[in-house]
Formats: C-alpha cells, structure tokens, sequence
C-alpha cells in the first residue's frame, strides 16, 4: 500500500512571510520520506470543519488558503519523486483549455508527475463569494462529463475543435505535450453510486472515497460499472481518504498500521490524507522510518 499526504491547511506558526521556506522544507521532507503522493484541496477559501467530515487538522473558517495550481508548480521545483495533484480540482472553476494546459506544464516541468484530481466542486459559498458560475447538481455533473472528454483529447493527437452542451472551443492544441504516458492519471473524486463512481469507470485511473462504513459497497458498485463498460476494475487505483495520524511521538502509529492492513484488504491500494501536527517535520521522519516501509509491504 502507497501512502499519500494531503496538506488541506497553512496557517502555520511562522505566518504568510516564511510559508515558503516552511513549505519547501516540508514537501522535501515528505518526499525523502517516500509519500507516493502529495495533495493539495483546490479551494480559494478555507472550507467550514463540518464540511470536511470534522477532519481535526483542518481550522475553523476564515484561515489561510494558497491557490492550488500555482502552488504545485512550486511543490514540483522543491521534490523529485512524490506525484502532485489536487483532490479535488472543482470542474467548474477553470476553463478545461487552461486547465489541460496547467495540468500539462505541471507534468512537464515536474518530469511526469503530475496526477488530475477532478470533481464536480460543491463549495457554493466559495464559489458565488468570488464570482465564479456555479450551476445545479445536473449541469456540474454534465460539465464534469465534457471537461474529461476535452482534457483527454487535448492530451491526444486529435487537435480537432470540440462540441459539447456547456464547452465550445476551436482547436485543442496542446505543445509541449504530457510526458506522462498515454497522459496523467486522472482521479475522479465523489462516491455517488449512479454517477461519480461511473464517471470513474468510464474515465478514470483512480478514485478516492472516504473510510466510511459504506467503503466496500462503494467498490462493489464501482465494479460493477466497470464490468457493465467493459472496463478491468484492477486498472483503477483504489484511494481512500484518512487522517494519517501517528499520535504524539508515534503512539497511535500501531492503531494507524492496524487500519491500514484492514483497508488493504478490501483492496484498497492507497490512503491519502492530511498528517496531524505539521508542520513539524520530525513527523514526516517517523512515517518515512515507521509507517511507510511497513505500509509497502500489505
């Protein structure tokens, strides 16, 4: 099992003016440590702690937030072999010509680890506060459908126009080009039965879905969706989200371990997740000598 770690927060004791160096320092940290991945949330603001399944790292409102791509970009100068991506991408927030091309310049200046988490986006608060277009379930979801089809035919040979409901564009030119290969995995986030978790079977490499109760029906039904379109269900990585908590000096790391083994049995092949306590990097250093290793080995 792979590991990956979710930065979800940056108010961080030195402030704004040393969120740099602090940041650079922890991403080295964590990739000398081997996480498979490192996330970021695209959100502008901070999202509300009951929005987040009362996740204890994150703050309560009105916090500090980095926009996320920019951010990768600086993640990719300062690591050199975690992959980057966000969980998850709103679809509604970039136009998916600018977001092909930003996914792409990530991929290329990162040496090919760049990763497309992507969903509908939820955060109408977040969205209407800074005047971003934020239609119904029915048409995020429609918009969702057609920002895959346009970001993977951009990442083909196929330059053509496209035509879709709610995405018009001339020619979907893309040079350089990924060098990931056939192109970045994409992650299709949401858990909904009839709609995410077939977007993921019909689109994806990967999904992510939270450690709730429900955790093995919800693969179950994404197997489901990939036999009834024809798709391998072992070609997608299954990801679940959980706090990556080792406890004050390593204490809980026996608890975290033991739910990690029980997640690997239900197949699942990574957990991502935010770390309690950062930045402070002797945590890294103890998952890269306690938890990781033994992780790789379920």
């Amino acid at each position: 099992m792979e590991l990956g770690l979710q930065i979800p927060c940056f108010t961080w004791p030195n402030g704004p003016a040393e969120l740099g160096a602090d940041l650079a320092a922890l991403v080295a940290a964590a990739d000398e440590a081997h996480f498979e991945y490192i996330a970021l949330m695209d959100h502008f603001f901070q999202i509300p702690e009951d929005s987040f399944h009362r996740n204890p790292v994150v703050p309560p409102g009105a916090e500090d937030m980095l926009e996320s791509y920019t951010t990768l970009g600086f993640l990719a100068a300062h690591t050199k072999r975690a992959k980057l991506m966000t969980m998850m991408t709103g679809a509604l927030y970039r136009p998916p010509g600018l977001l092909a091309k930003i996914i792409t310049t990530l991929d290329v200046l990162s040496g090919g680890r760049a990763v497309l988490g992507i969903g509908t986006g939820w955060n109408e608060e977040e969205a209407t506060g800074l005047g971003f277009a934020f239609p119904s379930t029915t048409e995020r979801f429609e918009l969702l459908e057609e920002v895959l089809r346009f970001i993977l035919q951009m990442w083909s040979d196929d330059d053509r126009g496209f035509t879709g409901k709610h995405i018009n564009a001339g020619r979907l030119f893309n040079a350089p080009q990924v060098l990931s290969r056939p192109h970045p995995a994409i992650m299709v986030g949401g858990s909904g039965e009839r709609k995410s978790l077939r977007l993921v079977a019909k689109y994806g490499q990967a999904c992510n879905l939270f450690n709730t109760p429900e955790l093995e029906r919800k693969l179950a039904v994404l197997r489901a969706h990939c036999d009834d379109l024809g798709r391998d269900y072992d070609e997608i990585t299954k990801t679940v989200y959980h706090i990556l908590d080792i406890g004050d000096k390593g204490t809980k790391t026996d608890v975290l371990l033991a739910e990690l083994e029980r997640l690997a049995g239900f197949g699942v092949d990574a957990v991502i997740g935010a770390v309690p306590g950062l930045p402070d990097l002797e945590i890294l250093a103890r998952f890269g000598e306690d938890v990781i290793p033994q992780a790789s080995r379920l």
